[in-house]
């Protein structure tokens, strides 16, 4: 079978490659140039360089065919300008599971396709397999990587079973320790590289110097919330119905500059999201403080001291109906069904018990244990046992 592999110049990608070959597949290595400008990167240089030169001695050494595909301005438009968007609007995206969808298993696997490949292989920690299903239709399920530390199926919670069906996972069943020995031992030059970080195929940035190329600075005020005052007992009401309660409990709390104290200046709401707590300057007080709302109109952030600080804390999430993806469309819910799951909210999160109730208007996810720092535009993924079922846009 003719495979194309994502080269990205890290010893995941290249042992995947490997493995392919040692499986007697004709293996095509393919390098996406995303990103080519290193103003905005921690390092002296664009990563993308040191990186395609790896994928490059990593294939010389395999001795498979290797190339560059230029796809920088895709990126932007798909990428890039859509983080810029949803910062600006208050929003926390995740780049990098729009990279897998817009990108890499999208536009690349087409490219890779027309190239006269059967499948596109990437050095993602996630698995999958099939069965077959109604009308003999086959069903790809998409589960979590064998190495947990490492499992990458939550990057993958958009993907459809179109693109699963010309997806391969070749290191899912290892470890990272067991990847990197494999690298080891066949000599690869990425076999001690350590792994990427910060935005997917950009590198490691500062986040807020980032949002500046686009999002003017603008100064606001630091508002801190009291723990008395966000502690009060406010009346529950008696409710008519679940889903009633389930909007009511969904409600993100919205604070006034008046609900606290003004203790500090910072350059723009849109730089920050909600849980954080680097970055805003902030001194005085026995534990850190943490954003626990933010207001773009009257561009003020709202804090409150100590990771367990009652206003960081969501019990139940609403995700827009077009915001809704199933990976398992034969699984999908109707109006007024619910399914018992396990479902994360951000990337190495522990999957947390929940029930998905599906309306019409609205698919609610109450967790048995209140969330951390939940924000709107973050993935929300559920899962049963291993395997991941769909996941949505947190609104």
């Amino acid at each position: 079978m003719k495979i194309v592999v994502g080269l990205s110049g890290g010893v995941d990608s290249s042992v995947a490659a490997y493995l392919l070959q040692q499986q007697g597949h004709e293996v095509i290595g393919l390098f996406m140039r995303n990103w080519n400008d290193a103003s905005v990167t921690l390092e002296d240089e664009c990563p993308w360089i040191e990186d395609s030169n790896d994928a490059l001695m990593v294939a010389q050494k395999l001795g498979i065919p290797f190339q560059v595909i230029d796809m920088s301005e895709l990126y932007k438009e798909r990428i890039v300008d859509y983080m810029f968007k949803e910062y600006e609007n208050g929003r926390t995206p995740n780049p990098d599971i729009l990279c897998n969808r817009e990108v890499k298993f999208d536009v690349f696997l087409q490219t890779a396709l027309a190239l006269g490949a059967e499948k596109v292989a990437t050095g993602h920690y996630a698995r999958l397999d099939s069965f077959a299903g109604e009308n003999e239709t086959k069903i790809y399920r998409l589960l979590s990587g064998k190495d947990q530390n490492k499992d990458q199926s939550y990057f993958l919670c958009q993907l459809n079973q179109e693109q699963l069906s010309k997806a391969l996972f070749p290191i899912g069943e290892l470890t990272k320790p067991e990847v990197r020995e494999i690298a080891r031992d066949q000599g690869l030059i990425t076999a001690e590289k350590k792994d990427s970080q910060g935005l997917c195929f950009i590198g490691k940035v500062s986040l807020p110097e980032f949002l500046k190329q686009q999002l003017q600075p603008k100064e606001g005020e630091i508002v801190e919330i009291f723990k008395d005052l966000e502690a009060y007992s406010k009346e529950i009401p008696e409710f008519s119905s679940k889903k009633e309660e389930l909007e009511f409990l969904s409600t993100k709390k919205t604070y006034n500059k008046s609900d606290g104290k003004v203790i500090g200046k910072h350059q723009g709401a849109q730089y920050y999201t909600i849980g954080q707590s680097k970055g805003l300057g902030i001194g005085g007080h026995q534990e850190s403080c943490f954003i626990i709302s933010r207001d773009m109109e009257q561009n003020i952030l709202f804090v409150g001291e100590g990771k367990n600080f009652p206003g960081l804390f969501t019990k139940v999430i609403r995700i827009h109906p077009a915001e809704v993806h199933w990976v398992r469309e034969d699984l999908r819910l109707n109006d007024g069904e619910t399914m018992e799951v396990m479902a994360r909210i951000r990337y190495r999160q522990p999957l947390e018990k929940a029930i998905l109730h599906q309306f019409d208007s609205v698919l609610f996810i109450e967790f048995q244990n209140p969330q951390s720092a939940v924000a709107e535009g973050q993935f929300a993924a559920w899962y049963l046992n291993d395997e991941l079922l769909g996941s949505g846009v947190i609104s």
